[in-house]
């Protein structure tokens, strides 16, 4: 595999939403020039999080909705059997805190998982800009709209699929964000463990570790420690959505 991937990183950027590469996918979507410049006053910009750094934690009070611009941030909580549970993983572009809007006080942590940079917009400044700006309070629907069928489309995942369909739905979201960045949506690295996955999908480290080998062994992709590259996106596809076709195409090759 080519290991040169490009790597997201947004840090050499210049630090204004106008000139900001993650533009077309965050907050700033859509605005003119002098509605970028109201929001970029009101945007709080920190060095950046290292490698298991928090954002937030479970219990803080809510004042900001956060944007990361480099990097990939965990978010997950305990079970009553403090057991982890992962919510979500945040990539570049996308935006984490929405939820805590209700309780103003955040449910779980936020975590790096390699040095990442972020934005944070305090939200009672956010308010009052979206009342002057409307087309601003429409992107943040729009954004949380999409946390809301992202949440569904992860319960669908963990109900009504096996474990081969969960590994596949996963790598198949994957792929599409990165494309959605500008990067390649066959070659990209995973910036959480195999054991992150089998926590986020309900699986053991060694069903992930499994289901990666077999879909190598298949010809499906392949893997050098972090880096995936997806060789047959259409049979991974079908794998996701359960068709035999894919199966079939699986086993034509074994």
């Amino acid at each position: 595999m080519n290991r040169t991937i490009k790597i997201l990183d947004f840090l050499k950027n210049k630090t204004s939403c106008g000139d900001c590469n993650l533009a077309e996918l965050c907050l700033p979507r859509g605005l003119e020039k002098e509605e970028l410049s109201r929001l970029d006053s009101i945007v709080k910009r920190s060095r950046p999080l290292q490698r298991g750094d928090h954002l937030f934690r479970a219990g803080d009070m809510f004042v900001s909705i956060f944007a990361v611009r480099s990097g990939a941030i965990k978010l997950y909580a305990f079970s009553e059997q403090s057991e982890e549970q992962i919510l979500g993983f945040y990539l570049p572009g996308e935006i984490l805190g929405l939820d805590a809007i209700h309780a103003e006080r955040h449910m779980g942590y936020a975590i790096a998982l390699e040095t990442s940079s972020y934005c944070a917009i305090p939200f009672n400044h956010l308010e009052e800009t979206c009342k002057e700006i409307p087309g601003l309070q429409h992107q943040l629907y729009k954004i949380m709209s999409r946390e809301l069928s992202q949440e569904n489309e992860l319960l669908l995942t963990l109900s009504n699929k096996d474990a081969e369909e969960k590994v596949a739905s996963f790598l198949v979201n994957l792929s599409a964000r990165y494309r959605q960045l500008g990067y390649s949506s066959l070659e990209f690295r995973l910036p959480m463990t195999r054991k992150d996955i089998g926590v986020y999908l309900g699986l053991t480290v060694e069903t992930i570790s499994r289901i990666f080998g077999r879909l190598q062994q298949y010809g499906v992709i392949t893997t050098d420690r972090k880096f995936i590259q997806i060789l047959k996106p259409d049979v991974l596809r079908g794998i996701c959505i359960g068709h035999d076709s894919g199966r079939q195409q699986q086993d034509s090759v074994a």
